[in-house]
């Protein structure tokens, strides 16, 4: 697996992964209609590459493929964190995370972390700060505040 910077080329294939992921990976713990809204079809790629520019965001390769992206901006907010349907567990997001919570040499890091990833996010150190109730499209959905410190 290589790790790269993200690319305006990458963007179909970025939201593919991630509404497929979602879709996949999350079903077990959001409704259907969660998961509509949270990666509609109708995905605002112009407004994906914007966000995505304007932070460090970097691509997992394997094969000339892309298996996972994350991103964090520079007040320390991990603002994506998506790993294939295919490619879970092997990882990925580890990686990713390794170089993304080091890229800015913060003092600590946050995100908001869906109910899937919560574990994953504890594991790694990070605490709960608060449980949110965010809402997308008229439709809440339950996520958590996480902090990680590294002094």
């Amino acid at each position: 697996m290589t790790i790269r910077p993200y690319q305006s080329q990458d963007i179909q294939q970025i939201t593919k992964l991630f509404h497929d992921t979602v879709h996949h990976v999350n079903i077990y713990d959001y409704s259907q209609e969660q998961l509509d809204v949270w990666a509609p079809e109708d995905i605002d790629l112009d407004s994906w590459h914007h966000r995505l520019s304007s932070q460090c965001c970097l691509i997992a390769m394997i094969e000339n493929n892309i298996v996972g992206f994350g991103s964090i901006d520079p007040l320390g907010c991990l603002d994506m964190l998506y790993v294939h349907k295919d490619f879970q567990k092997q990882g990925i997001a580890s990686k990713l995370c390794d170089e993304l919570e080091s890229f800015y040499s913060l003092s600590s890091v946050y995100t908001h972390a869906s109910i899937t990833a919560k574990a994953f996010f504890l594991n790694r150190g990070y605490k709960v700060i608060k449980k949110q109730e965010v809402e997308r499209r008229g439709i809440t959905l339950i996520n958590y505040q996480m902090e990680k410190c590294f002094i």
